[in-house]
């Protein structure tokens, strides 16, 4: 869907950016990052904990 209409996607990155250039003293840039690692790890750690609940399973 974001890659048929990337002006969306552009509109978004603008406007964090401008979020993020405005604040002086860096602390909304780390939020932002924290925020960004954070719901990447969360469904790599509920994925590998269902494969390994899983692996535990069938192993037993």
């Amino acid at each position: 869907m974001f890659f048929l209409f990337p002006q969306l996607t552009e509109a978004q990155c603008a406007m964090c950016r401008a979020v993020v250039e405005s604040d002086a003293d860096g602390k909304t840039a780390e939020g932002i990052n924290n925020g960004i690692v954070y719901l990447m790890a969360i469904p790599y750690i509920l994925i590998g904990g269902l494969f390994y609940f899983v692996y535990k399973k069938l192993r037993a």
